[in-house]
């Protein structure tokens, strides 16, 4: 034997025990393991090398700090494999007391239709207690598990509709085993600002069920979407193109789906996503497992078409079935000269009273220009169009819903995205070029039952549209001059 007659080498060492943790973990397969040099054998009398079976006493379980890259690695286990779990318990708010709502002629009230206390309780935070029209004849359907076409302006209460649905048949089902990436409701909205809308509508009406809701669209990080995406989602908003996206990748699973809502069906149409919300409807479950809740402002007869093609012996409603813009919002039309609409415009920004004012140009372009225009005149507003980074739209919008900025000039592409109440006056600096998009228009006001207004320039390349906007509206439209605008009529246009 021969002996060591100087200190060993620390450096030989510490390789040494790195050859072996190495070793160790190649053995090991698939399990990852780790082992102290403690675990060698001295000397070949004291057996072999333990086989991989005997290596599970060192496997780890969740992340771990690699030492050098600083980084966790994840260790299999049968409790992290993947496969649908166990079913989630949702985690709810405490309720709190409950309100009497009392009896009213004509009024459907929300404690009629027997809801679940949870989803009675959020409509009472939110100061609900008496149905609209479009609620109180949808909801004994929807609730029934019946499809629907809903015909509805914005600001009527569809998009409560159909959540309060979506909630009270999700409650009375129960919990479902929990997959990555599985959905249960799914609700398809034209534009970003529209999806961020009702997914905050759902926080609000659902605060108590304890459901898990995510959000996904386009223009934002797809990582942090993606991470949203864990676990089962109860209910998912999003735009076709993003769900399209996360579809592809594997990151959203359909095929247990129960419930879909198509909200704002004719502007799908309009802008061309029709082709993908045909795709995403295919990898949902068939009717009658899936219920399809179908709203739009208007029923032409590409969107009655589309309806009965995904939809099984629907029950049609109809909000507002004669006049498709509320008596609440005085319109007012003015002829004026194409080159005169600025000077009209700031002489209404400067005379009117109101709290929130919406303007609507037809061109990018032209609301850069008119943005900038008024900027320079002295009028704090910003614009809205579909080329603006998201995050600045997200904090335009923001501002204008805390009255920060009061003036917002926008193109139709954000027109059906601006859910605010409190706009005082639409103004159409261009009429647009299909009457349908004035009513969508015109709807930012008037909300809720609250009065607006607005007003439309009518000049020179404006006037052909006339004649059909008298068709849909059902009524003569009268033009007058600006100067004739009496700006002491403040108590039809819902201003405080």
């Amino acid at each position: 034997m021969y002996r060591l007659i100087f200190p060993p080498d620390i450096d030989v060492i510490n390789k040494f025990k790195k050859k072996i943790r190495n070793f160790f973990a190649h053995i090991g397969g698939a399990k990852r393991t780790t082992a102290s040099y403690l675990d060698v054998p001295s000397s070949p009398a004291q057996g072999k090398l333990p086989p991989p079976e005997s290596a599970q006493i060192h496997q780890r379980k969740g992340p771990v700090q690699n030492r050098k890259t600083r980084r966790n690695i994840h260790y299999t286990s049968p409790e992290n494999s993947r496969g649908p779990k166990a079913p989630r318990v949702p985690k709810s708010l405490p309720l709190p007391p409950h309100e009497h709502v009392p009896e009213m002629e004509g009024k459907k009230r929300f404690i009629d239709f027997q809801l679940p206390d949870q989803i009675l309780r959020a409509v009472q935070d939110l100061k609900f207690n008496y149905c609209t029209p479009v609620q109180e004849k949808t909801l004994p359907f929807s609730i029934a598990g019946r499809d629907i076409v809903g015909k509805a302006q914005t600001g009527t209460g569809k998009t409560a509709a159909f959540l309060i649905t979506i909630f009270a048949r999700l409650l009375a089902k129960g919990p479902v085993p929990e997959k990555s990436g599985s959905c249960r409701a799914l609700v398809i909205a034209p534009t970003r600002e529209l999806a961020i809308q009702i997914s905050k509508d759902c926080e609000l009406i659902g605060k108590y069920c304890g459901f898990k809701n995510a959000v996904v669209f386009g223009g934002m990080d797809r990582r942090e979407q993606r991470a949203t995406l864990n676990g089962n989602i109860d209910i998912l908003v999003g735009t076709p193109g993003r769900i399209i996206d996360f579809c592809r990748s594997a990151s959203l699973d359909f095929s247990h789906a129960e419930i879909l809502v198509i909200d704002e069906a004719d502007r799908m149409l309009d802008m061309g996503f029709i082709p993908d919300v045909k795709r995403i409807v295919s990898w949902l479950p068939k009717p009658p497992e899936r219920q399809t809740m179908f709203f739009s402002a208007t029923l032409p007869e590409d969107v009655i078409r589309l309806s009965r093609t995904w939809l099984s012996d629907p029950e049609t409603i109809e909000s507002e079935p004669d006049k498709p813009v509320t008596d609440l919002i005085k319109q007012n039309f003015y002829t004026v000269s194409e080159g005169e609409k600025f000077d009209a415009l700031l002489h209404f920004i400067k005379n009117l009273k109101y709290e929130r004012l919406l303007i609507f140009s037809n061109r990018k372009d032209k609301i850069f220009r008119l943005t900038r225009n008024l900027q320079r005149a002295g009028v704090n507003c910003e614009m809205l169009s579909g080329d603006i980074d998201q995050k600045k739209r997200l904090k335009v919008i923001e501002q204008f819903r805390a009255a920060k900025i009061k003036i917002v000039i926008a193109t139709d592409v954000a027109s059906r995205g601006i859910h605010i109440d409190g706009v005082s006056y639409v103004i159409n600096y261009d009429l647009p070029d299909r009457p349908e998009d004035y009513i969508h228009r015109i709807g930012r006001t008037g909300r809720a039952g609250a009065k607006g207004a607005s007003i439309s320039f009518v000049c020179e390349y404006g006037a052909y549209i006339l004649r059909e906007l008298e068709v849909l509206l059902g009524q003569k439209i009268t033009c007058s001059f600006p100067e004739e605008h009496d700006f002491s009529d403040n108590s039809s246009c819902g201003n405080k």
